[in-house]
């Protein structure tokens, strides 16, 4: 049984990790203004969405946890580099379509895929909705501590500009349809099914996004996306480790909101899911080298978020577990040990450091991930 740590005391931890991608950090806040985060290898032209998203809520919970100013400059200076790089053309001539200087999200934002939308791997470039309703939330908790609405304002933007008619279709049909990933100009769908989560992140996000902006603003939006909703909790089931993870996290946003009450069930399905998961020991149990340490952070990170249910399944140390797992055996995080970082160097795994460490650092101390903030 582990015993877990404190917020305070798991602060070292967590900087080791989040310098080790975007460090070094400037020296004061002043400094800050001018810093240029550094490019991840396996972004394009340096940056990746999803963990660029995650990086911004981590410094504004360290922000928070130290009282440090420096790290809100960095969540801003962030911020401002993910929207005029991903925010742009691959060749950053210009910003994606129906966006402008003043509205730099109303097109949307690339992934950050080192390989163009149209590879032969079929994995490149484009947009994917759950990573942009991430950013919207990094965009919304940047709201939430300074008291800036540009923040939550172009967020809701975003949210608006990338949904109906695009990510979107039928929205006044009794089930709308969505797609998984959509190109980067937002004109054509690149894979055509439903992402399991995607409707579910949508309504949350979006709901969290209205309540900030004054609880109006995303109604056509919100209707839609409650239809699938609707259809999709009830018979939710995952074995997979980063999704129930995402859907605890994504669920507990809402358990106790009113006319809610699908949340808190879906909560409870998703931890049935992943006590299942533990006691088969089909997942947890297998060695490092055949699981992938990010996507049990996600679990660390979600359980955290719903641990009134994770004590009623005896998961409440799970967290933990896992992280120590990931440092003490694996000799992952906070940063790979030299032995490691020789073992991975060109490989594949040495390419999901920035999203692991990212992660491991919001499983470590979830702060501004959790509704109640910090």
């Amino acid at each position: 049984m582990s015993t877990s740590l404190t917020p305070d005391a798991a602060i070292p931890k967590f900087l080791t990790a989040m310098s080790s991608i975007y460090g070094p950090f400037p020296s004061s806040p002043e400094a800050a203004k001018t810093w240029i985060p550094p490019p991840m290898a396996n972004g394009h032209r340096g940056r990746y969405l999803w963990t660029d998203g995650f990086a911004v809520i981590n410094f504004l919970t360290l922000h928070k946890t130290t009282s440090n100013p420096l790290y809100l400059e960095l969540a801003k200076r962030l911020v401002t580099t993910v929207h005029d790089t991903l925010g742009k053309t691959r060749d950053l001539s210009s910003r994606l379509p129906g966006a402008t200087d003043d509205a730099p999200l109303r097109g949307g934002l690339r992934i950050g895929k080192v390989d163009d939308e149209d590879d032969p791997s079929e994995d490149g470039d484009g947009q994917y909705f759950h990573y942009l309703t991430v950013w919207m939330f990094a965009l919304n908790r940047m709201t939430v501590v300074t008291g800036d609405t540009w923040y939550n304002d172009q967020a809701v933007d975003l949210a608006r500009g990338v949904l109906i008619g695009k990510f979107l279709i039928n929205p006044d049909s009794p089930r709308p349809r969505m797609f998984w990933k959509m190109s980067i100009d937002l004109s054509r769908p690149l894979v055509l099914s439903e992402g399991n989560l995607d409707p579910i992140d949508g309504y949350v996000t979006y709901k969290v996004l209205q309540s900030t902006n004054g609880g109006s603003g995303l109604e056509p939006e919100l209707n839609a996306l409650k239809k699938i909703v609707n259809t999709k909790w009830r018979s939710y089931s995952s074995i997979d480790p980063l999704d129930l993870g995402m859907t605890l996290w994504t669920a507990h946003m809402l358990r106790d909101a009113e006319g809610e009450d699908w949340a808190d069930v879906l909560a409870q399905k998703a931890m049935a899911c992943l006590s299942r998961l533990v006691d088969g020991k089909t997942m947890f149990a297998r060695p490092s080298s055949r699981r992938l340490a990010f996507r049990e952070f996600g679990t660390a990170l979600g359980v955290k978020c719903c641990i009134d249910l994770a004590r009623q399944h005896g998961l409440e140390t799970l967290p933990d577990d896992l992280c120590r797992e990931w440092e003490d055996k694996a000799g992952l995080v906070p940063e790979p040990t030299p032995e490691k970082k020789k073992a991975i160097e060109g490989s594949r795994l040495a390419e999901l450091m920035p999203i692991t460490q990212v992660m491991y650092a919001s499983a470590l101390v979830p702060g501004l991930f959790q509704k109640q903030g910090i």
